[in-house]
């Protein structure tokens, strides 16, 4: 695991109360809990990315026409 670097992060009060209880009660540090938000954060992104690259050949679809389908369909 490479060396962790040393970052100064400002929260509003009301968060970093609520983080200091999280990490009580999860046993976690702080610079933990932190880390794995912002993982999961930037995994999702990278998830929502790949999605739209794998998308972007599909057909754009016009809204009325998508709308006609759901109601045919018996979804609206």
């Amino acid at each position: 695991m490479p060396k962790p670097r040393r970052a100064t992060v400002y929260f509003d009060s009301g968060l970093h109360r609520a983080l200091r209880v999280k990490a009580l009660e999860t046993d976690q540090s702080l610079s933990e809990l932190v880390n794995a938000a912002v993982r999961a954060t930037l995994a999702e992104d990278a998830d929502d990315i790949e999605v739209t690259r794998t998308r972007a050949a599909e057909p754009s679809l016009r809204f009325e026409d998508v709308l006609k389908d759901l109601k045919r369909r018996g979804k609206l």
